[in-house]
C-alpha cells in the first residue's frame, strides 16, 4: 500500500530528499506522496526510508490504496525499468 503524509507534517524537509522513486513533493501546504510512484521502499530499502527520518510519525499507510508486497515489487520493476 502507498503511504500518506497526514496534516500533523510540520514540513521539516527530511522525507523528500530520502525517497528513492521522487514520490514525495511539496504539496500547497504539506509534503505529499504519489501513490503511483510510492512502493514503500520495496526493491530500495528493507523498509520506508521516509518513515525513519519523519520526526512526528506523521506517514502511515494510505488505506485508499492497498497493495500486496508482490504488487509493490512489480510497481518498483516498472518505475525502474526492470520489467
Amino acid at each position: 500500500m502507498a503511504l500518506l503524509i497526514d496534516d500533523s507534517c510540520i514540513n521539516c524537509d527530511m522525507c523528500e530528499p530520502e525517497c528513492p522513486n521522487e514520490a514525495i513533493t511539496m504539496g500547497e501546504e504539506i509534503y505529499e506522496i504519489d501513490p503511483a510512484l510510492c512502493t514503500e521502499c520495496v526493491g530500495h530499502y528493507d523498509k520506508p526510508t521516509c518513515i525513519s527520518v519523519c520526526p512526528i510519525d506523521c506517514i502511515d499507510p494510505d488505506p485508499a490504496h492497498a497493495e500486496t508486497p508482490e504488487e509493490l515489487k512489480y510497481k518498483y520493476q516498472v518505475i525502474t525499468g526492470k520489467v
